[in-house]
């Protein structure tokens, strides 16, 4: 990249960035597949994607206060209609229960923490010191979000499995942040910058984890199960139930990784 001009590497790594966000954001598409083929999305979560929606609206309410930040704006409002796309659905084969749950999420995180946060920032708060606080605003809750994949580490470390935590995901969400960084970076822009660094950290640390941990067969199931060779006498009933808890565990695990590490 030598002999690149500051603003062209500006737009390469947040062109690069909106790539690699775009193919992240898509990643649930093969859960809703299965939600779709069930006709029920109980068993799942709806807070990665509720959280994710959030993440979206924050950094676009923040790109529309700065000039020029085009390549966040077009990722996070594709974010929020994909997002609003994932909800929509999850909602439509929720039961009663989980919509209910929804609603209320979306009413106290979307409708409500957002707005109190748009409402009093433009009430209070003119020009640069406006942006700067929702700056500092979307900075905390990122590094927030980027924290969440701390849960996902300990299970590794505890089952001695990697199959909450698929590499592909935590290679592309690490990439996601390397190229967002170095964009912030170019841009100067602490708030854009900062949460990406932890972002990268805990990505490398994540597919470290992975390397150790990839060939060791874990707590599985049927470890569980058999213990000194010796196979349990389970009838099929139990054996089912186990089965069902173990795979709505690892579904709701999985989704909360997809969607509460940061995309920008």
């Amino acid at each position: 990249m030598k002999g690149l001009s500051v603003h062209q590497l500006q737009f390469i790594f947040g062109l690069l960035g909106n790539i690699i966000s775009f193919m992240v954001f898509l990643a649930p598409v093969p859960t809703f597949w299965t939600v779709y083929k069930k006709k029920t999305s109980e068993g799942f979560q709806c807070i990665p994607y509720v959280v994710a929606l959030m993440s979206a609206m924050l950094l676009l309410y923040y790109a529309v206060l700065k000039t020029n930040a085009y390549l966040l704006i077009s990722i996070n409002s594709f974010g929020c209609v994909i997002e609003l796309i994932y909800i929509a659905l999850y909602f439509y084969y929720a039961p009663k229960k989980l919509k209910i749950f929804t609603l209320k999420l979306l009413m106290i995180l979307n409708l409500g923490s957002y707005g109190v946060m748009v409402g009093g920032t433009m009430l209070i708060l003119h020009g640069n010191k406006r942006t700067h606080a929702v700056g500092w605003i979307c900075a905390a809750f990122n590094l927030a979000v980027f924290a969440s994949p701390l849960a996902i580490m300990k299970r590794v470390i505890t089952t001695k499995s990697v199959e909450y935590m698929p590499f592909s995901l935590s290679f592309f969400l690490t990439l996601s942040a390397t190229m967002w960084f170095f964009y912030g970076f170019f841009i100067k822009d602490l708030f854009i910058a900062l949460p990406n660094i932890v972002g990268f950290l805990l990505g490398m640390v994540q597919m470290i984890m992975y390397m150790i941990y990839k060939d060791r067969k874990g707590n599985s199931l049927e470890e569980k199960l058999e213990e000194g060779g010796k196979k349990y006498e389970v009838d099929d009933q139990s054996l089912s139930k186990v089965k069902k808890s173990n795979q709505s565990e690892t579904s709701e695990i999985n989704m909360g990784e997809t969607n509460h590490n940061n995309i920008v």
